[in-house]
């Protein structure tokens, strides 16, 4: 009785509606979830509740979060949230309506050459963005690359990745796939980006035979193998593998790290060398000649002592606890029946010979089968009494669209033996190219990048507030598999529309500032010297009422205040009205009482100093003399 699942149709933290599981691991399950906040479909990542416990599981739960969410790139799912909800850990991804890649190699078998390559070279650019952000995986396989209904891939699962060189063993145990970790991986021992490199060999391997380079009955087993055996070409299980290919993969697998690929680019520029049929390097070349030919290592050399075997299968003492009836003898049918074996082939071979003589003739004309197509040319074959060997490859020239004949051996009109092969080379299209990402380069570089990669680019200039000449989309997207010479259209930036800049001269700075900065121009400033009040702006450039792509920087020119004030007369004034006055035109003020006999000008302004109308910097303190009154008495008569 199948148990439900009681995520299903709840809203985890309150924000995720959860649909359906996608999958499920040793550390955590998948989900289908609907956001609804952003109203989106997203992949909801939700640690086992036995693990929530265990905080190395959460470690590393949260390494893979953090890990991820660093690198935004097409070929790396994106991660949109991480959190903690009732009771456990989880992390909001991209969903991607799709197949693992072994999912793809176990149903399909062996994939062609060309999307074998093309597959290893996006895993290939998603491992170079990582690379260069000091991030190492530490366990590619098919397992954890997703590819979507266009083809494009995009790698997952950073659960155990690293940043730089790290030590492959936590808590006595080596993390990774036996069928995919790198020698130092299985030995234990430090890895850097030269074991991813290895095991996007393992991959590729296996997506050229459906097979990995070492298989074995227990994971110990695997490893050592990885340590010691240099295994088969991929050529010597698929005979159209290429020679450059056989070489390709087998540098990758190098035991010794410094022998490999030293970098994801490199090993992509070989994989484009091949994808245009040019010889890849001749690095590749000797280092894969070498491997091939080395004997293989010295175990003990490399590791302190080597596993024990598995023991034999023994079954339990009960599968034989009942009495077994007595055989008869069965040496006398099987003589029998080789007799009549021997008869029918026989006789076989005598009717054939004997066919052949009524027919007049051993051979069979090769018929003219370049042109139609795959089906037609080997039912022809057949009907000849031939058999058909088809061989599908890139081919560009129009009159042979996909799957029609373009050549074939041997000639029309050659006469070979009846039952013998026709090989038939069919068109799979224009050779196939991997569209570049150009987004975010300048249109003339980014031309550029597409003419390396036998593509062609279609500008389309749009209104954005991106700088002007910049590519801000691309269609196909980059990743994408293409015929070579395809039309990439590419959405250029016109600029940001102009903008008037308003007259600020005259205003304070700051006015000035906010005004500029609200129409989105930068500002810039420059003091000196002005008989204009301090802060004033006296001047500006661009122009006032010129048009300005928005970010443009407007200097604006403001004065450092006048040398020197005229002092305002403030003598009749009151005290309070002298001293605003004063410091309104830039005046300290020092202030002094001056006996009075006249009421009235008790707390006016009798003098001042410097007097009014005088010229004095700003900042000079001026005396001023305020009354105060003092009644005087009248002597008496003595």
């Amino acid at each position: 009785m199948a148990v439900s699942d009681t995520l299903i149709n709840t809203l985890f933290d309150g924000r995720y509606r959860i649909v359906r599981k996608l999958g499920m691991g040793g550390m955590a399950n998948v989900y289908l979830a609907e956001d609804e906040v952003l109203g989106r479909r997203v992949a909801i990542k939700i640690l086992n509740d036995r693990h929530a416990g265990d905080e190395q599981f959460v470690e590393r739960f949260r390494r893979e979060a953090k890990n991820a969410a660093s690198l935004s790139h097409p070929n790396i799912v994106s991660i949109y949230d991480r959190g903690e909800a009732e009771g456990t850990y989880y992390i909001a991804m991209e969903y991607l309506d799709g197949r693992s890649l072994k999912e793809l190699i176990v149903a399909r078998g062996p994939a062609p050459i060309h999307l074998a390559v093309d597959y290893a070279r996006q895993i290939l650019a998603a491992l170079r963005f990582a690379h260069r952000h000091g991030i190492v995986h530490r366990d590619i396989k098919p397992h954890n690359v997703l590819v979507d209904g266009e083809g494009r891939l995009k790698v997952t699962d950073f659960g155990i990745a690293r940043a730089g060189v790290s030590q492959m063993t936590e808590a006595g145990s080596i993390i990774g796939t036996a069928q995919y970790l790198s020698p130092e991986q299985a030995k234990g021992a430090p890895v850097d980006q030269t074991s991813d490199l290895y095991s996007v060999g393992v991959v590729l391997y296996e997506l050229l035979t459906g097979v990995v380079p070492f298989s074995g009955d227990t994971p110990v087993e695997i490893a050592m193998k990885h340590l010691s055996t240099v295994p088969e070409p991929p050529s010597a299980k698929r005979a159209d593998i290429p020679r450059d290919l056989d070489m390709v993969v087998m540098r990758a697998l190098a035991k010794d790290p410094s022998e490999r690929y030293q970098s994801a680019e490199e090993m992509d520029a070989d994989l484009r060398r091949i994808n245009r049929g040019v010889a890849i390097s001749p690095v590749t070349e000797e280092a894969a000649t070498a491997i091939i030919s080395r004997p293989p290592a010295d175990v003990t050399a490399i590791t302190s002592h080597s596993p024990r075997p598995p023991a034999p299968y023994a079954p339990p003492a009960a599968y034989y606890d009942y009495d077994e009836p007595p055989r008869r003898a069965i040496w006398p049918w099987l003589v029998a029946l080789l007799f009549v074996t021997a008869a029918l082939v026989g006789g076989y071979f005598l009717y054939s010979q004997v066919q052949d003589q009524l027919s007049g003739s051993k051979t069979v004309a090769v018929g003219y089968y370049k042109g139609i197509r795959e089906v037609d040319a080997v039912k022809k074959i057949r009907e000849a009494g031939l058999r058909a060997n088809p061989v599908r490859q890139p081919n560009a020239d129009p009159k042979y669209p996909e799957t029609f004949v373009f050549s074939q051996t041997p000639s029309p009109g050659d006469r070979i033996q009846k039952h013998n092969f026709v090989t038939i080379y069919v068109s799979t299209g224009p050779p196939k190219t991997s569209v570049p990402s150009v987004v975010g380069e300048q249109v003339d570089r980014a031309l550029s990048d597409l003419q390396d990669a036998k593509l062609r680019g279609r500008t389309v200039p749009v209104e954005s507030d991106k700088p002007e000449g910049q590519v801000i989309s691309q269609s196909p997207k980059a990743g994408a598999s293409v015929a070579e010479g395809t039309r990439i259209r590419l959405n250029v930036s016109k600029g940001p529309t102009p903008v008037g800049v308003p007259n600020v001269v005259g205003s304070t700075f700051d006015t000035a500032n906010s005004m500029l900065l609200a129409k989105g121009f930068a500002v810039s400033r420059t003091d000196v010297k002005s008989d204009e009040p301090k802060d004033t702006v006296i001047a500006m450039s661009p122009n006032a009422g010129t048009l300005q792509p928005p970010g443009t920087t407007i200097n604006l020119t403001v004065s450092k205040g006048p040398t020197t004030s005229t002092v305002p007369d403030v003598t009749t004034l009151s005290q309070n009205d002298a001293q605003a006055q004063l410091k309104v035109s830039g005046f300290g003020v020092h202030i002094v009482t001056q006996p009075v006999v006249d009421p009235s000008q008790e707390g006016i302004v009798q003098t001042q100093d410097p007097a009014g109308g005088t010229q004095a910097p700003p900042g000079k303190v001026v005396t001023i003399a305020v009354g105060k009154f003092e009644a005087t008495t009248t002597p008496g008569p003595p």
